[in-house]
C-alpha cells in the first residue's frame, strides 16, 4: 500500500487578537500562505497551536476555519486527542462531522496510562469509532510521561487499518527503528521534532516520510521541497536545504540561563513560544500567546533574532516568501528594535 502521508505538515499556529480573541482573519492569512508554498497539509489545534488554551467552541473554531480554508487544497489534520477518552471522541466525532477525516491523538498526559492501555482503552475506541477517518497516534514522552510503545503501535496497524501512521517525537533513533520493523513498509512515520527529520528521513531503518513541523509556519517552502527531496532520495540536495533551515530548527525551543535574586536559573521557552516570537517580528498574524505561556527573556529573544538574521542573510531565499506575501520588509523588521518592542519580559 502506497504511503499516504507524505512531505510537510504545518502545525498551524493560533494567530490571537491583542483583547485575546481567535485571530479567524489572521488564520486564514496564514493557511493561504501555506497554500501558496504547496505544503502536503496543516494541523490544527495541536500543541503549536496552543490547545491546552483554547476551550472546546474555540478548539471546534479553529478546526472548523482550518478545514474551511484548506480542505479543498490541503490535507486537514485535526488535533482532537486529550487525556480523557470520552472526551476526545466527542472532539473527534465534531471534527468529523465538520468533514475532517484525519486525526492526531497525542498520549494522554498527566494520568500516565500504559501503552496496553493507551492502546486498549484511548486509540483503539476512536479507530473503530471512525473506521473510515485516519487516526493518527502522537508519542511525545516529554511532553505527556506516558508513551505508546512501538509494539502496541503495530497491534494497533494490524487490528485496524485506519491507523497507519504515527507523528515520532520521542527523539529516541532506536524506538523508530523498532517502529518501522514492527510496523512494516506500509506505515507512515512522521517527525514530530524538525531538526531530526532529515536524519530519519534519510535512514533506511526509519524511513520516515515526513514531518508535523513548527518552523514550516515561517519557512514552509523550503520544509516542504526538503522532505520532497528524501522521498525521492536526493539526500544531498536535501542536505544543503537542512543545513540552511537549521538555525531556524534550533529555536522550536530556546533555552537560556537567567540571572534572578538568588542566583542562576534555566529558563526554556518552549513551543510555540519562540516560534510565535518571531513571526510577531517578522510581521506575520500570531498575536500573544496565552497564560500560562508568555513572553521570552531579552536573552532569548536575542537567540531567535541572531537565527532569523543568519538565514536571513545566509539564504534570503527562505525568508523571502514571506515579504512577497504579507508585503513585510524583513531588512526593516530583523534589525529595528520597535519590531520586537513589548515581546519580552522587562
Amino acid at each position: 500500500m502506497e504511503s499516504m502521508f507524505k512531505g510537510c505538515y504545518t502545525a498551524l499556529i493560533t494567530p490571537m487578537l491583542k483583547n485575546g480573541r481567535v485571530d479567524v482573519e489572521g488564520l486564514q492569512s496564514l493557511i493561504e500562505f501555506q497554500i501558496s508554498q504547496r505544503v502536503s497539509g496543516v494541523l490544527a489545534v495541536g500543541t503549536t497551536g496552543e490547545s491546552p488554551t483554547l476551550n472546546p467552541k474555540e478548539q471546534l473554531l479553529v478546526i472548523e476555519k482550518t478545514y474551511e480554508f484548506s480542505s479543498d487544497k490541503l490535507l486537514t489534520i485535526a488535533g482532537t486527542g486529550c487525556n480523557c477518552t470520552r472526551k476526545t471522541l466527542e472532539n473527534t466525532k465534531k471534527a468529523y462531522d465538520i468533514g475532517v477525516k484525519a486525526f492526531l491523538l497525542v498520549d494522554p498526559y498527566y494520568n500516565g496510562p500504559s501503552s496496553l492501555e493507551i492502546r486498549r482503552e484511548y486509540v483503539t475506541p476512536v479507530a473503530e469509532r471512525f473506521p473510515d477517518a485516519q487516526i493518527i497516534p502522537y508519542v511525545i514522552p516529554g511532553r505527556t510521561g506516558t508513551q505508546l510503545l512501538p509494539h502496541d503501535l503495530a497491534i494497533l496497524h494490524r487490528e485496524h487499518p485506519n491507523v497507519r501512521a504515527v507523528k515520532e517525537a520521542t527523539g529516541d533513533f532506536e524506538n523508530m527503528k523498532l517502529t518501522r520493523k514492527l510496523c512494516g513498509e506500509n506505515f507512515d512515520i512522521l517527525s514530530g521534532d524538525d531538526d531530526k527529520t532529515f536524519k530519519m528521513m534519510a535512514d533506511d531503518a526509519i524511513k520516515a516520510s515526513g514531518v508535523i513541523s513548527v518552523v514550516s509556519n515561517i519557512a514552509p517552502a523550503a520544509v516542504q521541497k526538503m522532505t520532497k527531496l528524501l522521498l525521492e532520495r536526493r539526500v544531498n540536495e536535501a542536505l544543503e536545504i537542512c543545513q540552511k533551515l537549521n538555525p531556524l530548527f534550533q529555536i522550536v525551543t530556546v533555552k537560556t540561563i537567567e540571572e534572578t535574586s538568588l542566583g542562576e536559573v534555566v529558563v526554556r521557552a518552549r513551543n510555540p513560544l519562540p516560534c510565535k516570537t518571531l513571526m510577531n517580528i517578522l510581521g506575520m498574524p500570531s498575536g500573544p500567546l496565552r497564560p500560562p505561556l508568555g513572553k521570552m527573556t531579552r536573552k532569548g529573544l536575542d537567540v531567535v533574532l541572531k537565527a532569523a538574521r543568519e538565514v536571513y542573510e545566509k539564504n534570503p531565499e527562505i525568508l523571502t516568501p514571506i515579504e512577497n506575501f504579507f508585503d513585510v520588509d524583513l531588512s526593516e523588521r530583523l534589525y529595528n528594535e520597535k519590531c520586537w518592542k513589548g515581546l519580552t519580559y522587562d
